[in-house]
């Protein structure tokens, strides 16, 4: 595939992208940028979420998945589904009942304000590994089809990138996100759907025949009961599903921004719960790609690639398949990677500016659009390096090292939420800090025992493992505090 072709039809993308995001942003201010003036129409949110829970990782990643894992991804998905409804009818609603600009707020009511800044940097942490991971993806698939045949180096690659992506977001913040997403998943669905049907064309299969290839290949099995101590057991997967929504969803400023700005509670119920179904529908699209991908591969006598992040792109250029399935596929990587970086760098600039500057405390109306602007370039900039320092140090599949950072990064903030939210004594303010970095340390442990004398691989259940050491460590923060919680 030409770069001159992939380079334009990203330069197309982005010009649509950018005329969205004008019409979107006009007549913005500050409430514009953090909540979205919570006007938003709730099925727009819910059709914007389908894309904004699929990234970049996802497009590249889950479709070789099949390869090693089988459909077992669909299980955690399942889980998701759970985590949704618990984020729909609890968590929510907190939420608009407090009129929260950062959903970490609630700790700082309800702990203090150490442990409220403990909330907001453990995101900033979150968020910023896991967006770099996902964006990371992008830039080295786009360095390997257009930069690298150019002779242009990886650090040129992120600078460009990371620029556009600031560009759209710098204005709108969150309502623009909420378009862009719409633009977003309708070239995801869009890009997925066609590419399933150019493969099976390829193949020479019929719509029937295509469904009997899928559901009688190795690949396709969905449901691991067998064996307990693996990762792809079906419990395992599930529960870390329920959790892993909750965590990275309910209580993620970058996906809350979104759904609070919805008009009130019952809206983004209303959107949490379609987004959330939707999503399992969207992901299974995926994975039946994925072996079509596997049935081409074997089909032409090739080889399947050392990393299965590879497999989809290495299909999607090869000359047998044709242009426009590479076309697709660039789209749905560049709608998949542009809208992701750039929610993730509004919710950044929002939970920097408000949890830990408290530039809306400081600053009126004037100064605190000087401050969210100059936050902003720091993050872009910020992220930009970690995705350079990832493009060096990556040994493992995407959408793993995606979960695996969220599983320690985001279990100190589950634990802090499900203590404040079910026990109601106090804590020693001061030592939050203390416990939430105690607990990830002791979770990394735990795996390490459980592997080495029990033989147990630990998925990603070890999210519950992490916030549930952070609840223990809470309660013994309690202890000798009678004062009533808040």
């Amino acid at each position: 595939m030409s770069p001159l072709l992939i380079i334009i039809t990203i330069a197309a993308y982005f010009a649509l992208l950018m005329g969205l995001s004008y019409f979107a942003s006009r007549g913005s201010d500050n409430s514009t940028f953090f909540t979205g003036n919570r006007n938003a129409p709730w099925p727009v949110v819910a059709f914007a979420m389908i894309g904004a829970a699929i990234s970049g990782v996802t497009f590249i990643s889950v479709p070789g998945m099949v390869v090693g894992k089988g459909y077992a991804y669909l299980q955690m998905v399942l889980g998701f589904i759970v985590g949704y409804a618990v984020i729909a009818f609890v968590l929510v609603p907190m939420f608009y009942r407090r009129n929260l600009i950062s959903i970490y707020g609630y700790l700082e009511e309800r702990f203090g304000r150490s442990t409220y800044r403990t909330g907001a940097w453990f995101f900033f942490v979150s968020k910023m590994l896991g967006a770099a991971v996902r964006f990371f993806v992008v830039c080295a698939v786009l360095q390997l089809l257009v930069f690298s045949p150019l002779g242009i180096p990886f650090v040129f690659n992120v600078i460009v990138t990371i620029a556009l992506i600031w560009l759209y977001t710098v204005q709108g913040g969150v309502k623009t996100l909420i378009w862009t997403d719409t633009l977003k998943s309708f070239c995801l669905i869009m890009s997925v759907v066609l590419c399933i049907y150019f493969v099976a064309a390829n193949l020479g299969f019929s719509f029937g025949e295509m469904t009997d290839a899928i559901a009688s290949h190795h690949t396709s099995r969905m449901f691991f009961f067998d064996n307990p101590k693996e990762g792809t057991y079906f419990w395992k997967q599930f529960l870390a599903g329920v959790f892993m929504a909750i965590a990275t969803n309910g209580l993620d400023q970058d996906m809350m921004q979104r759904n609070l700005a919805c008009k009130d509670h019952r809206e983004s119920r209303k959107n949490m719960i379609v987004s959330g179904v939707t999503q399992f529908f969207v992901i299974a699209l995926f994975l039946l790609l994925g072996t079509l991908l596997v049935i081409f591969v074997d089909s032409k006598g090739m080889s399947l690639p050392d990393k299965s992040d590879e497999l989809f792109g290495m299909v999607a250029t090869h000359p047998d398949v044709p242009v426009i399935v590479g076309i697709l596929f660039v789209l749905g990587l560049i709608s998949a990677a542009y809208s992701a970086a750039g929610s993730a760098l509004t919710s950044l600039t929002t939970s920097f500016t408000v949890d830990i500057l408290g530039a809306h405390r400081k600053h009126d109306d004037r100064g605190l659009t000087r401050t969210r602007k100059a936050v902003h370039v720091a993050m872009s900039a910020i992220m930009g390096l970690v995705i350079i320092a990832f493009y060096y140090l990556s040994d493992q599949d995407a959408i793993s090292a995606v979960y695996t950072l969220a599983s320690y990064t985001y279990g100190p903030i589950l634990g802090l939420f499900v203590y404040g939210m079910f026990w109601k004594r106090p804590v020693h303010d001061r030592f939050v800090p203390l416990v939430c970095v105690a607990a990830p340390c002791l979770s990394w442990v735990v795996q390490k025992v459980l592997a080495e004398c029990f033989g147990y691989e630990t998925s990603f259940e070890l999210l519950i493992i992490n916030a549930l050491l952070t609840v223990a460590g809470l309660r013994l923060l309690s202890l000798g505090k009678a004062k009533a919680a808040v």
